[in-house]
């Protein structure tokens, strides 16, 4: 009998920390399928990041780094230039990268450092307690926004793959999520692309994904997609921002 389906090799057994109905775990198995699909296991290195992701060296069967906050692409950069024939990937959260590592990202991303970054969009601070970020919607409740967001003082969320795509540097940036089986499967090809842009030495490539947050959001799992669906996708548009071939498409 033919298998068609199988645990990725470029994960470990362990059992993870998140919570339940975290999406995490199906990305962090798409980045080990995209290893996998392309056999550089042995090559591939990991930066772990400051946030709900601190641990993704446990789940990862591949090199691992772990980075203090934000500067997961400082620590990636480094990597990759001192084992440039490595396959160097950043995973993480919005905290971790749109905050404190807002320097780092847009400056890697401007020298085009051939690095596969992994965003993690959940809108919120998810470890330390479900704090407001740098990408929680306007009027979206969190501990230190209990009634909402005010864009009046606090300004308004920040669109990770438009502000990356008025740079020259990045060769690939795409928004995607994984709130239904459909878009985990178009999820899933972009993190296989962006591992081929840097396979290919194309130059940096990040995907944006958007995820959900049960716990920190008070919801159901099933809720928290729907929520996704319903309130992140319309501020947070899907598609490609950045291609080599200059293609820009949208979700329908």
């Amino acid at each position: 009998m033919k298998k068609v389906f199988s645990f990725p090799r470029a994960m470990t057994d362990k059992r993870t920390h998140y919570c339940p109905g975290c999406t995490h775990g199906i990305i962090h198995r798409l980045v080990a399928e995209a290893i996998d699909d392309f056999g550089i296991q042995e090559k591939t290195i990991g930066v772990a990041p400051v946030g709900c992701a601190v641990l993704a060296y446990d789940y990862f069967d591949v090199d691992f780094q772990e980075a203090a906050h934000g500067r997961a692409p400082a620590v990636a950069t480094g990597i990759k230039r001192v084992h440039p024939d490595s396959v160097v990937f950043a995973y993480q959260g919005d905290g971790d990268l749109a905050s404190i590592g807002a320097a780092e990202i847009i400056h890697a991303a401007t020298r085009g450092e051939k690095i596969t970054v992994i965003f993690v969009n959940n809108a919120v601070y998810g470890m330390t307690g479900g704090q407001m970020a740098p990408t929680t919607l306007p009027g979206q409740k969190t501990t230190t926004s209990p009634y909402g967001r005010d864009t009046a003082t606090v300004g308004y969320p920040i669109r990770v793959c438009e502000l990356l795509a008025t740079l020259d540097g990045p060769a690939y940036l795409e928004r995607v999520s994984v709130h239904d089986p459909k878009h985990i499967i178009k999820a899933g090809a972009a993190i296989r692309k962006a591992f081929d842009m840097q396979i290919k030495g194309a130059g940096f490539a990040l995907v944006e994904v958007l995820s959900s947050c049960p716990t920190n959001w008070g919801m159901t799992p099933k809720d928290a997609l729907r929520w996704v669906e319903e309130k992140m996708i319309p501020y947070y548009p899907l598609g490609v921002f950045r291609s080599p071939e200059e293609v820009t498409s949208c979700d329908a």
